[in-house]
């Protein structure tokens, strides 16, 4: 069956641009968030308000590409499982 392709071979992620690529998505995903905690901070400076709460949004926020079981993914689906809705939203990823 010469020209016949066998669909069926293995094939295999590089998960370390998987990693990569998961990374950008959480730092697109941040952005906006970050942009609106900014004017919240602003706003609760202008007012003498406590700002503790956004602080703490606005870290979590930077430190989500720096989690640890993104390093410690080793297969696509732990970086789907890894996705933290909480801080980051919806997942851009489809189940």
């Amino acid at each position: 069956m010469g020209g016949v392709i066998d669909m069926h071979k293995n094939f295999s992620i590089d998960m370390t641009k998987a990693k990569a690529i998961h990374k950008d998505k959480i730092r697109i995903a941040r952005k906006p968030k970050l942009e609106a905690l900014d004017i919240e901070f602003q706003k609760a400076q202008e007012s003498n308000s406590n700002t503790s709460e956004i602080v703490s949004k606005k870290q979590a926020l930077r430190d989500a590409p720096a989690a640890s079981e993104i390093e410690s993914a080793e297969k696509p689906e732990d970086l789907v499982n890894q996705w933290n809705k909480e801080i980051l939203g919806d997942s851009p990823y489809t189940t």
